[in-house]
């Protein structure tokens, strides 16, 4: 192992401070040299505390560095700042990463909502692509993304005791107020998937009405500040779940249980038009079917969807 891997070993296993003397004579090196791998770890996000006695890390768990997520941490990418971990996750799917490989940074710069819409990326909140391999044919990728929905829903009313509702295509609503957005791409080969990134972005201990007034953060719901690494490894273990025994009749009876938007007067945009009419139901693919005001119905499968009133 290199020497930052080696010294992040060694506290782990830890119960007390570790001298950069002894860290020294463990790597055989100078502790001029310690001290540089330890600041460029504390640099990238590592919550190692620094004291005349030596070094400790801090069992932080609001860090979402990869050190922190014991047998998962090589699967975990963690960023202090980029322009957006779905493109870095898809980079990472191109290469061939193991299904479950996660980018998760600090904040974005150009963090990508649907009809690329920016999404807001302030420090506090969680912003993370899992890459998955399903599978499963092509016209089942978007399962995906409702299945993820589905799993982030259950973490939110389980564990936070938060009313989340699901919004189509993929948002996650509180009381009307948009907590989490969901996007998610795939790549196909041939007739079958060949991965998908799903992209979360949830509103944790950020602001997000300093920017959006119809938005919510999990810190104003429950009253203070919520660990966000707790968050990422309660979602990530329902998901792996789902994903291995993937069944799309039992995602999409769970979405419908969760939802908010059918029976709601809604208005859709693509890319090409504007939909309008009550929204009937959704398809076994994830399509929104809506009852247009002339009586016919029309299926949308992509597109940003909107409440007319209040459910």
């Amino acid at each position: 192992m290199d020497s930052k891997t080696h010294i992040l070993d060694i506290l782990k296993h830890a119960d007390q401070v570790v001298s950069g003397e002894t860290l020294s004579a463990e790597l055989g090196i100078s502790r001029v040299a310690i001290w540089k791998h330890i600041r460029n770890l504390i640099q990238a996000g590592v919550p190692i505390v620094s004291s005349p006695k030596g070094y400790r890390l801090e069992n932080d768990p609001d860090s979402l560095h990869s050190s922190g997520f014991g047998a998962r941490q090589a699967l975990i990418h963690y960023l202090h700042e980029t322009t957006s971990t779905m493109d870095d996750a898809a980079e990472l799917a191109r290469r061939g990463c193991p299904a479950f490989s996660v980018v998760v940074a600090e904040r974005q710069t150009r963090g990508r909502g649907r009809m690329q819409r920016v999404w807001l990326s302030q420090d506090g909140g969680l912003y993370f692509t899992v890459v998955v391999r399903p599978e499963i044919p092509v016209v089942q990728a978007g399962m995906a993304n409702l299945a993820a929905a589905v799993d982030l829903a259950d973490v939110l009313r389980t564990d936070y005791r938060i009313d989340a509702g699901l919004k189509w295509p993929n948002d996650i609503l509180v009381d009307n107020r948009k907590l989490c957005g969901i996007l998610s791409q795939m790549q196909a080969e041939g007739e079958q998937v060949g991965y998908v990134t799903v992209g979360i972005g949830l509103n944790v201990n950020n602001s997000p009405e300093t920017g959006e007034s119809n938005a919510v953060s999990m810190q104003s719901l429950v009253g203070g500040p919520v660990p966000r690494r707790k968050i990422l490894e309660a979602f990530l273990d329902r998901f792996e779940k789902r994903m291995a025994a993937f069944d799309p009749q039992v995602v999409m009876a769970q979405w419908k249980a969760l939802n908010v938007t059918l029976g709601q007067t809604v208005m859709v945009l693509t890319i090409k038009e504007k939909i309008e009419g009550i929204a009937e139901d959704v398809d076994a693919l994830g399509g929104l079917m809506v009852r247009q005001t002339d009586g016919t119905l029309k299926t949308v499968m992509v597109g940003d969807c909107f409440h007319n009133r209040k459910g």
